[in-house]
This record gives C-alpha cells, structure tokens and sequence, in this order.
C-alpha cells in the first residue's frame, strides 16, 4: 500500500530533523528514499512551497516530492491529490497527525495513521530503534498471580 505523506506534519516527528533547517525536506527525502529501498513502498510526499527555482513535482525514483502551488498549502493539494485518486484512494495509507488531513483522508476512504507511529516505524525500519509506544504490559489472570504469588500484593500479602 503506497503512502501518502504530509511532510511538514512529518518533520518535528523524527528526532535529528527540523523545521528550521533549510533542507529538512531534502533530508526527510533522503530517509523516505532509504525507506522505500528497504520496504519496496512507494511514497508521494506533500510541501507547502516550492524552493524558488525547482519544479513543484521532483522524482527520486520511489519518492515523489510535490510542491503546492501558490496560495494553497499541502494539506489543500493532499486532499486534491486523493480525489484525482477517486475510488483508488482506499489503496492509499495518509500519514499526518492534522485533523483535517486526517478527515479528508477518511473521507476518500483512505487509511490514516498518524506522524508519530509511522516515524516509529520508519525509525526502526531503518535503525532498528523505536520508542516504545508505552510501558503498559499486558498480563494474563495466570500471570498476575504468579507475580503476586512471588512478591505480595499491594497490602504486602506474600
């Protein structure tokens, strides 16, 4: 399932990159160009402006990065994008935590899933690290009592 990326959404997202750089979208690029190789997805990647001078759609083989136009932002070209896309659309996955990407998204009947799990996974695609979701463990009844049955309960049973 190919992606459909909010790129500045994605940025503050990955540790090492922000939105004060001048090239956080080359640098984005590049991890998204290592992602692809490794995974095989393809991905289309939305930016506000185009950097004066360049074209607003550039081709890095598995990654194409799209420029809104002039007066639109690319949250407006992403929610175009995906009715130009019609039915197709629900072979898409919208990665973006802004809620009206998300809405629009849902609304072509694509998947969503928000910036900061796919910069997990893109993280431990590429590095092997990711930061865990949460510390929450999920034991059995089973299990709960063994543990209790080894340490006490909270009033300090043993």
């Amino acid at each position: 399932m190919p992606y459909i990326i909010d790129g500045h959404n994605l940025i503050p997202k990955i540790p090492g990159l922000s939105l004060e750089d001048p090239d956080d979208e080359v640098k984005l690029v590049e991890l998204l160009t290592e992602f692809c190789q490794k995974t095989g997805k393809r991905i289309q990647v939305f930016f506000d402006r185009a950097p004066t001078g360049h074209s607003r759609v550039r081709n890095f083989g598995s990654v194409v990065a799209r420029f809104a136009r002039s007066g639109q932002t690319a949250d407006d070209a992403i929610y175009r994008y995906l009715q130009n896309l019609e039915g197709a659309a629900h072979n898409w996955t919208v990665i973006s935590s802004d809620r009206m990407v998300k809405n629009g998204a849902r609304h072509s009947r694509a998947r969503v899933i928000d910036s900061e799990e796919f910069a997990r996974t893109l993280l431990d695609t590429l590095y092997g690290e990711t930061t865990p979701a949460s510390d929450d463990v999920n034991l059995s009844a089973d299990e709960v009592d063994e543990w209790l049955g080894l340490f006490g309960d909270a009033e300090g049973n043993a």
